[in-house]
């Protein structure tokens, strides 16, 4: 493609090229035409003008270039110039053989003329002189200036020719070498593991394929991200409806298990307030994943947390009953209000209320407290479970973690949802002591701006 380019470029360029070099070529000749008659004329002037007066003509022999060579003499071109000189009458009386046989000049004015002679083209020049009124013809062949204008083209068209192979090899060489680092970039992404977060590296990357190399390798960050986001999404979707799924088999369990009317209506109606729940928050949990990619559908509003909090224990209270925990809050009604997003808000508090009923044994006890600051607003859990020791509690909120001794079959992401729930409200988690003997003391604490 870059050759048949160059040629396409070339190519025109040479054609005007040399049709400007054979019209200077003409133009030089003509000149030289009209500076030869012009020097005749001087000469004769200089010689006398009576001295060709009723004199015969008198011709200049005129030797062709092979004869010239056969002789051993320089070979010259004299066969294809010549010049007359006619007098008042138009009698010849000066000129060389190789013109006799042209048909005869206007005497009017000086002009250029192209005239046949057997097999030739003759260019002329028929000057009329002011002073004698003699007219001087010069003339010279148009083959041998074609040969001229043929002898500059072969040397100058041949390097071209034969170098524009040579320039074919070189480019060709050029563009493979060039597109190497393609090469080796196909070769890193086959080779690529999948859900590697390896950055792809060529060390002699040139640098026009440095921003290439730039934005892929974020282009794969973002699809690697995107992955993990719904590998994530999978995985919270199954933690998060455990809770009303168990609920809701366990009234139905219960209503199956009698036949009194009134307890089967008690249990088919939490089955069906269970169901309801169940519904809502996998309502939640599609808006917390469209917030986590920044594409929720609205700015954060108000939300005020106590009743939030009223409705997530709501949804709680079949599951607290059946393991025997009591659940304390503050008596104080007051609303607490912050800005953020509801749904993961409610997501931080039910994950948070449910790791505190893995870990507190039967009997035992978790109280809520929620409270307003100055520029902020603290949700605080409190179990007497086990606790998690100081050592180990920076990676509880790592996914997959779960501590030693947890109940049930969870999967360890209740934290980890707490922590990019607390992210997007720009809130902070502290792990700490519980007031009582053993425990956890779980305190997030929100401002109260719009983050």
């Amino acid at each position: 493609m870059i050759i048949a380019m160059l040629v396409a470029c070339l190519l025109p360029l040479a054609l005007f090229s040399f049709r400007r070099t054979s019209d200077e070529m003409a133009q030089l000749s003509d000149a030289r035409l009209a500076e030869s008659a012009h020097t005749i004329a001087t000469i004769i002037h200089e010689a006398g003008i009576e001295t060709f007066i009723g004199r015969e003509s008198m011709l200049v022999p005129v030797r062709k270039r092979t004869e010239l060579q056969q002789a051993g003499e320089i070979a010259t071109n004299e066969s294809v110039v010549g010049f007359q000189v006619f007098d008042h009458d138009g009698k010849l009386v000066l000129g060389t053989v190789n013109l006799m046989t042209l048909p005869a000049t206007p005497r009017d004015r000086s002009d250029y003329h192209d005239l046949k002679k057997q097999h030739h083209v003759w260019r002329t020049y028929d000057y009329v002189d002011p002073k004698s009124g003699y007219v001087i013809r010069v003339a010279d062949r148009y083959d041998s200036r074609e040969e001229i204008v043929h002898a500059l083209w072969l040397d100058h068209g041949i390097p071209f020719l034969l170098g524009l192979p040579v320039l074919a090899l070189l480019v060709g060489w050029a563009v493979v070498r060039g597109l190497r680092p393609l090469e080796a970039l196909a070769t890193a992404l086959s080779s690529r593991e999948p859900g590697s977060r390896e950055q792809i590296h060529l060390p002699d990357a040139p640098r026009e394929l440095r921003p290439v190399l730039a934005a892929l390798n974020e282009q794969l960050g973002r699809q690697e991200d995107a992955l993990e986001r719904e590998r994530r999404f999978s995985a919270d979707v199954a933690h998060e409806l455990r809770t009303p799924l168990a609920s809701i088999m366990l009234n139905l369990e219960s209503a199956m298990s009698t036949a009194d009317l009134d307890e089967i209506q008690d249990s088919l109606g939490g089955a069906h307030h269970s169901a309801a729940a169940l519904a809502h928050r996998i309502e939640q949990l599609l808006t917390l994943a469209k917030l986590e990619v920044g594409a929720a559908s609205g700015s954060p509003a108000t939300v005020d947390l106590v009743g939030m909090a009223d409705t997530v224990v709501e949804e709680f209270l079949p599951v607290i009953r059946g393991r025997g925990v009591e659940l304390s809050r503050p008596p104080e009604r007051t609303p607490v209000l912050v800005q953020g997003h509801e749904a993961a808000l409610a997501a931080l508090l039910r994950n948070l209320l449910e790791n505190s009923l893995r870990y507190v044994p039967s009997g035992g006890n978790i109280r809520l407290e929620i409270a307003q600051h100055r520029q902020e607003a603290t949700l605080e859990v409190i179990d007497n479970g086990p606790g998690i020791p100081n050592d180990r509690r920076h990676a509880v909120f790592a996914r997959f973690h779960r501590e030693a001794g947890s109940s049930g079959d969870g999967y360890g992401l209740g934290l980890s949802i707490v922590a990019r729930a607390a992210r997007l409200h720009r809130a902070t988690i502290e792990l700490l002591d519980s007031p009582h003997s053993s425990g956890l003391r779980v305190r997030v604490s929100i401002p109260l701006l719009c983050p």
